[in-house]
């Protein structure tokens, strides 16, 4: 948080009477990096906002802290030292750079290390346009000036890189990336003299194509802990196996949400305009929301406040949510197919025992039932192995094409129970104690429960809801739109299930209408009656099966309109019987 004494209203009065006179304020950091305890704290006071800030950079004006005199043959406004070392003994633990100590891992002195251990050629810098690869353009910036100095150049000697970003900076262009990103990216480079290569691929494969054309050793990344990719990385980190060979630097791998925006308001940077707009982590335009925590309602209409007002700092992601895909519409014009008001489900079992056939899976037949009693449609079932990166990898897949991902196996304080890790790295966010699960862990587990060294207690943080009911010994896990069941057996799933569905969390959408004809024609004969009859009755879902090659075919009619389906059952008794 940042708190600013004044020592006097007069004082106050002063600044707001004459805006240009500087005013002196302490400015003390205090550090958000969430701990088994976490106290949100107030947002960044008013006063310290420009909200005359003009979307466009071009635009700006350099305020009182920006200058030009620190990188002289530069041409292009960077931040003041001088200040930015004033605020380095203000920030706390969060400095930005240690001239005593080289070795630290603050993120300049990350940088410059990055640059004596690789020529300046060899070195990349991924830019997207988001609020933590912007802060880290001018620690960039910062870091380039610093290593120049301490390598003996003066800042007349810096003309190699006149009006120029040294760093060769990488932009994964997308067709699903927000117009304004893609604005605030090229104006950025303009406004910084930043030399792009624009990739048009994903990033490993755009990765590739970049390694090969020009040599690359190292890439600054603006990965922060709580992103997806920074499980399990430190400052200098090796590509993972099957990238390609390079080092992946993160200066400000250990910075807050609070840390990126203490330095963006105190420095005065600009920052992309989505940001005044509610978004506080941005992806593309199908994954991304204004947080509904900044949700504000003005004269009867939905308002969003700055990104910098949101006090929960794990919450950052919150808006990412993905964005439910429009349904498939059929071919026919003003017919929806059946499924178009009918919510879809995914199920994923987890278990090595599953996979080698030592355990039969009940529970996936009982609640493919179960759903469907209720009106969903099970659009995809998985099993997969005991391994935090395959459950993240289906969870991931899942969570964004289905209304609701039902997720059971794993869960425990077994080496082997890693389904709650995964649906954390799946949504991009930590594993964090969570002080209500736990005590419901020590009343079920009494004498027996060891909270300083059992991980049971560790949920997503952030994002995970407890749904508690008075016939279940311990509560039902919510993270979005993922529910992790405990159960192990038939008897356990059904309670958990009346809890759930007494919830009326699960939306019931009405009943499916089902019925059934037999005929011993071949598959043949009743593959095109069975094309036309689908084209006819969009809304009514036609299958069929055969128990034995040699025995009859069942066709079946499902839908939620019972006339709908009585009439596509007059059909194909009338067409089939017709052959």
């Amino acid at each position: 948080m940042l708190v600013v004494k004044k020592s006097s209203n007069e004082e106050e009065n002063k600044e707001n009477s004459n805006l240009k006179k500087p005013v002196t304020t302490e400015v003390k950091y205090h550090s958000l990096m969430p701990s088994c305890k976490y106290t949100p704290v107030a947002p960044f006071p008013e006063r310290l906002i420009n909200h005359q800030r003009h979307p466009s950079i071009k635009t700006l004006q350099p305020s009182s802290k920006i200058s030009q005199i620190s990188f002289p043959q530069f041409q292009i406004p960077c931040p003041d030292f001088n200040f930015i070392r004033k605020i380095n003994t203000e920030f706390g633990k969060k400095t930005l750079f240690d001239r005593k100590d080289l070795n630290s891992q603050t993120p300049v002195n990350v940088i410059q290390r990055a640059l004596a251990l690789y020529p300046i050629e060899e070195v990349a810098f991924s830019f997207n346009g988001g609020k933590d690869s912007t802060v880290l353009l001018h620690l960039l910036r910062a870091g380039f000036f610093l290593h120049q100095v301490d390598n003996g150049h003066s800042n007349g000697d810096l003309s190699t890189h006149a009006s120029t970003f040294p760093i060769r900076t990488i932009y994964f262009e997308s067709p699903s990336a927000f117009p304004e990103i893609n604005s605030f990216t090229y104006e950025t480079a303009s406004s910084y003299g930043v030399q792009l290569d624009i990739i048009r691929q994903d990033f490993k494969s755009g990765l590739e194509a970049l390694l090969k054309s020009k040599p690359t050793r190292a890439i600054f990344l603006g990965v922060r802990i709580g992103d997806p990719t920074a499980v399990g990385q430190e400052q200098f980190s090796p590509s993972s196996p099957g990238w390609p060979p390079f080092m992946r630097v993160n200066p400000i791998l250990d910075w807050s949400y609070r840390d990126v925006w203490a330095f963006l308001l105190t420095c005065k940077v600009p920052y992309c305009s989505l940001y005044d707009q509610g978004y506080t982590s941005i992806g593309s335009v199908n994954d991304t929301s204004p947080n509904a925590l900044l949700c504000i309602k003005d004269s009867g209409k939905e308002k969003f406040k700055p990104a910098y007002m949101l006090s929960d700092g794990r919450l950052e992601r919150a808006g990412r949510a993905k964005k439910l895909p429009q349904k498939v519409k059929d071919g026919v014009k003003g017919l929806e197919s059946h499924q178009e008001n009918t919510p879809s489900a995914s199920i994923i079992a987890v278990g090595d025992e599953i996979l080698s056939g030592r355990v039969e899976d009940e529970l996936r037949h009982l609640l493919c039932r179960k759903l469907h009693s209720i009106g969903w449609n099970v659009s995809h079932v998985a099993v997969v192995s005991s391994d935090v990166d395959s459950v993240a990898q289906e969870v991931e897949n899942q969570k964004s094409t289905s209304d609701m991902v039902f997720l059971y196996g794993g869960v425990g304080p077994l080496p082997l129970d890693v389904s709650i890790a995964g649906v954390a790295k799946a949504l991009g966010v930590c594993l964090a104690p969570n002080e209500e699960f736990e005590e419901h862990l020590r009343n079920l587990y009494g004498e027996k429960w060891s909270g300083d060294s059992n991980e049971m207690a560790k949920l997503p943080e952030g994002v995970t809801e407890l749904l508690l009911h008075e016939k279940l010994p311990l509560p039902l896990i919510k993270c979005g739109n993922v529910i992790v069941f405990s159960a192990t057996n038939v008897n356990e799933f059904d309670q958990q299930w009346d809890a759930l569905t007494n919830s009326r969390l699960l939306a019931t959408t009405g009943s499916f209408v089902s019925k059934h004809f037999t005929t011993f024609l071949s598959d043949i004969e009743v593959a095109q009656p069975l094309s036309k009859l689908c084209f006819e009755f969009p809304n009514v879902n036609i299958g069929c099966y055969r128990k034995s090659r040699t025995g009859p075919l069942t066709i079946t009619l499902e839908g939620k309109d019972e006339k709908m389906v009585e009439a596509a059952m007059e059909a194909v008794s009338t067409r089939l019987s017709s052959q």
